[in-house]
């Protein structure tokens, strides 16, 4: 699938690289993300999963931050198989500690614009440039490759961050990042400064975008149209405040839209990020570009009928290139051909009227504030295209009766006819429903069976109103939904209880 038209085409620059070097700091500036902090073990997992990916360079940490950081960047260094960076100020004791971690490549940065000389370094502008000139020659002198960084760039003056970098140049580094510390660009802005620098230096340049006003992905762009070549990313866009560039779409993007290689298995984007998900404990939003639970799912009907007939006509990106899959989303926008897909993807076989009785059903849920899952649409379809009869079922009710003490649990009794024989037995519980259901669970010895999901509408008003109960009941191997209608709440939830293990037990 090629994504590019006509418009991009016409204002893509001409003179592109063919291919950027990814550089990742997903262990670095996004363990700054509020409320994450990884394990030794965790980042040592994510090192080995970024280098599968095909990440060029793995910032692995800042070694001086704490002896366990010191401890992960150095075990990292040793057993991941990638260019790793260690961070440092340029500050002796800093460099020291990246060099002990025995890392492939040390990343040092000083504050330049007038903020931060004022304020944080109180430093004058020969003091910095003297600063980062002594800290450059001193990783060299210890053998180390140089990635410099001219902290808060883009705030600082053109004319004294060219001086800089020139002088960065002069001493042999082999990168130049320039950050987009508090995400203030635009990305024609990024674009200009990246050309600028461009002119006067032949180091290589990297970028590093910060997404405070949620450009930090489109002024990474920005900036490899300005020549950059090295961006500077994270998985799920994790970091600082509102996190950094975010990798998937940098390198989708690259790919599709700009016709740019980089050494990343697209296919194993998603796997990655459902990794760094679990192991940093942020999640990423349902709607998030190429690795979202939504990126791939169709729900409007016309939409589906689209995606069934040609993908792209939806689709920009096709969920296979970064190993996601295509979801077809049943719910009050659905239409019948999408069911119908879904079904048959099931192995459901549904005359045409079930199918539409099918999607009124859904529709109906979906009003009512109901996600509609895979094993409700089964659920669903099983009902309509055959329930239980009284003659198959397993298990019939033949008495039940509740006790409620107010210093005490509700407990319930419940007598059963199960496989033909009378069973009866008691439970506790923390309300009346769910002593009744914990009685039926043990008068059947299906301990297993778990109540998945609970939905109560009252039909009518008034305080004899019926009751509608929905539920979602499973036992490990399959999960089903059933309905039960009943003027009590308990009596109803019972019905639909016994209507769902009937469904699942009945083969």
């Amino acid at each position: 699938m090629t994504n590019a038209n006509w418009f991009n085409e016409k204002v893509r620059p001409d003179d592109l690289p063919k291919k950027v070097e990814i550089f990742d700091t997903t262990l670095r500036d996004g363990e700054q993300t509020p409320g994450v902090a990884l394990t030794a073990d965790k980042k040592l997992e994510i090192a080995h999963a970024l280098a599968e990916l095909g990440v060029d360079i793995i910032e692995a940490g800042f070694p001086i931050a704490s002896d366990g950081d010191f401890k992960a960047v150095k075990r990292i260094a040793k057993e991941v198989d990638a260019t790793i960076c260690g961070l440092a100020r340029c500050v002796q004791k800093d460099m020291d500690v990246c060099i002990d971690a025995d890392v492939d490549l040390i990343h040092i940065f000083i504050g330049t614009s007038k903020i931060h000389r004022d304020y944080k370094l109180k430093m004058t502008k020969e003091e910095i440039k003297k600063s980062a000139e002594e800290s450059i020659q001193y990783c060299i002198d210890h053998g180390f490759k140089v990635h410099f960084s001219p902290e808060d760039a883009c705030r600082t003056e053109l004319d004294y961050l060219i001086d800089v970098c020139k002088l960065a140049e002069e001493n042999r580094v082999d990168y130049i990042n320039i950050p987009d510390t508090v995400g203030v660009m635009t990305p024609k802005a990024m674009r200009y400064l990246i050309s600028e620098l461009n002119k006067n230096l032949n180091v290589k340049l990297a970028v590093h975008c910060h997404n405070d006003f949620g450009m930090a992905v489109s002024n990474t762009l920005a900036g490899i149209e300005g020549g950059a070549t090295v961006p500077h990313v994270t998985i799920n866009g994790l970091g600082e405040r509102a996190g950094n560039a975010d990798l998937e779409q940098v390198v989708v993007a690259c790919k599709l839209l700009y016709g740019i290689e980089t050494n990343i298995v697209t296919e194993k984007l998603y796997r990655t990020s459902k990794l760094v998900e679990r192991l940093s404990g942020i999640r990423v939003m349902p709607n998030f570009p190429i690795v979202g639970e939504n990126a791939f799912a169709h729900e409007s009907g016309v939409h589906v009928h689209g995606v069934l007939a040609k993908a792209e006509t939806y689709e920009s990106i096709t969920p296979e290139l970064v190993g996601a899959t295509r979801k077809l989303v049943i719910g009050k926008l659905v239409g019948a051909h999408g069911v119908e897909q879904k079904l048959n993807e099931l192995g459901i076989t549904a005359t045409e009227e079930q199918v539409q009785r099918i999607t009124k059903k859904v529709k109906d849920l979906g009003d009512m504030g109901k996600k509609v899952v895979e094993e409700d649409l089964i659920a669903i379809a099983e009902d309509i295209i055959g329930k239980v009869s009284d003659k198959e079922a397993l298990i019939k009710l033949i008495d039940l009766r509740e006790h409620i003490d107010l210093n005490k649990k509700p407990f319930a009794f419940v007598v059963l006819q199960y496989k033909g024989e009378e069973v009866m037995s008691a439970s506790d519980g923390v309300g009346p429903v769910d002593a009744a259901l914990g009685a039926i669970r043990k008068a059947i010895g299906e301990e297993k069976i778990v109540l998945e999901e609970y939905h109560l509408d009252a039909i009518t008003g008034g305080s004899d109103a019926l009751a509608d109960v929905t539920i979602r009941v499973g036992n490990g191997e399959r999960t089903v939904m059933a309905q039960g209608v009943h003027e009590d709440i308990v009596m109803a939830s019972v019905m639909a209880f016994i209507n769902g293990l009937n469904r699942i037990l009945v083969k």
